[in-house]
């Protein structure tokens, strides 16, 4: 079994930074891509941006250019940097795990964290 804690998430104001780190426990596969999905009142949960065993990013088209992926494997952590939020990127932040490969579909993902409340404010 795989565990999932997320940290980092919090207020901030419109154009300002956060920093999510999402650690991994447990048996995990040998090899395995990490991601973060996120999840508005109201809305489906949606992918954010994810990341392979070899580093290789993937990001949502709205996430580009301000938002940065990036693992230790050492350490079994991923990070997401947000820069330039936005009101519109407030939701609960899910970090999640599955065996390697960039998918962004929710339900292709094996593992899930209990998610981190980011709050942009306007």
């Amino acid at each position: 079994q795989v565990q999932l804690v997320e940290s980092g998430g919090g207020l901030v104001q419109a154009g300002g930074s956060l920093r999510l780190s999402c650690v991994a426990s447990g048996r995990t596969f040998s090899r395995y891509a990490m991601g973060w999905f996120r999840q508005a009142p109201g809305k489906e949960r949606e992918f954010v941006a994810a990341i392979n065993w070899i580093g290789i990013p993937s990001y949502v088209d709205s996430g580009k250019g301000r938002f940065t992926i990036s693992r230790d494997n050492a350490k079994k952590t991923m990070y997401l940097q947000m820069n330039s939020l936005k009101p519109e990127d407030t939701a609960v932040y899910y970090c999640a795990l599955r065996p390697d490969g960039l998918v962004v579909r929710s339900d292709s993902w094996n593992y899930w964290g209990q998610g981190t409340q980011v709050t942009v404010s306007s």
